[in-house]
């Protein structure tokens, strides 16, 4: 079942798969797929059997207790797991060493860089291509979030209403936020049949181009209604107690810790104004901006191979990186700072 699973990641759509390759070339410590399929039909029972005393030798706990509980009971559940696992005449496994403890990490991208990645798509039968525009912009940081925000929700209906109802590059046309471990960005995710991944891009670009003008012309009372709508969706309360945990475990596994988020992000889209938005604008995703940071993921279908092949042998254009080779370019990068302190940084 699980070899099947693997198998079956080639027929995802293209758009998923270049999500995929996006968050392989950006997030250190993590594995491609085609590896794990490599292992799997290797395992036998005697491997699984050897492995659970392994897994089970060392162990780091971090837990969150959610609902109809005190405190006391929470941290009394707590401390009941952590005897179970450390202490006791047999404990099961002993604490992880300080050296051993991971971090999610991101690569850092360099300002004033464009980097390109292009891939054939996995299924030689599917006619779909397909592009993740990403632009990284900053770590977490109240006044620089609430910016970003501002920003996607003010040209995300343009966006859409541009390139898939006026020009129809494909059904498939949405910009969103992109936040991986506390590193933010926005990214276009478009899937076509009638034009390729570089073609796509490059209208990306051009749509940003014509962006511009509708900042610069949005009135005061166009400005404050966007903000006031992010603020009521920001103080949406949660709509059940799943929700609630899942905002809350965020802030954990990042290692952001910032429970007051919403509060304080509010605070700050008051005091925001549109001159700011517009320097934010200018600074971190305008094209040409020497601050900018992007990333171009293509996965080309078989309606658009020739495309894929003839930028193989095109001059790499000024600022621009070509990705051949994920790890190897991965290896070779900065990472940002992750946010997870030492173990035991959190008192629960």
């Amino acid at each position: 079942m699980v070899i099947k699973e693997y198998q079956n990641f080639k027929f995802q759509q293209p758009y998923q798969q270049a999500m995929y390759y996006c968050s392989l070339i950006l997030k250190d410590q993590t594995r491609p797929w085609v590896e794990r399929l490599d292992v799997l039909p290797r395992l036998n029972v005697k491997d699984l059997t050897n492995f659970a005393p392994v897994m089970l030798s060392q162990a780091f706990l971090e837990c969150y207790i959610a609902g109809n509980i005190e405190r006391e009971e929470a941290e009394s559940m707590v401390q009941h797991v952590e005897d179970v696992f450390f202490k006791g005449p047999n404990p099961i496994c002993r604490p992880l060493f300080p050296s051993q403890f991971l971090t999610n990490r991101v690569v850092k991208l360099e300002r004033g860089m464009n980097y390109c990645y292009s891939k054939e798509g996995l299924n030689p039968s599917d006619e779909n291509s397909a592009l993740v525009h990403y632009i990284q912009v900053h770590q977490d940081d109240f006044i620089l979030n609430v910016k970003l925000q501002l920003f996607a929700l003010v040209a995300k209906q343009p966006a859409f209403h541009q390139l898939r109802s006026v020009e129809q590059l494909g059904y498939v046309t949405v910009l969103l936020q992109r936040n991986d471990s506390g590193i933010c960005g926005v990214q276009f995710i478009i899937q076509s049949t009638v034009k390729g991944p570089a073609h796509i891009d490059s209208r990306v670009e051009a749509f940003l181009k014509m962006f511009e003008n509708k900042l610069y012309e949005m009135t005061n009372d166009e400005f404050k209604s966007n903000v006031n709508a992010l603020i009521d969706t920001k103080l949406e309360k949660h709509k059940n107690l799943r929700e609630e945990s899942r905002f809350y475990w965020r802030e954990i596994t990042d290692g952001t810790l910032k429970f007051d988020r919403r509060e304080a992000e509010v605070a700050e889209l008051k005091k925001l104004t549109q001159q700011e938005l517009i320097e934010f604008f200018n600074e971190n995703v305008k094209v040409g901006a020497t601050r900018k940071k992007t990333l171009s993921v293509r996965v080309h279908g078989n309606q658009h191979l020739a495309e894929y092949h003839s930028q193989k042998s095109e001059a790499v254009q000024p600022n621009t990186i070509q990705i051949n080779d994920i790890f190897s370019f991965r290896r070779s990068q900065p990472l940002y700072g992750s946010f997870r302190g030492g173990i035991g940084h959190v008192k629960l």
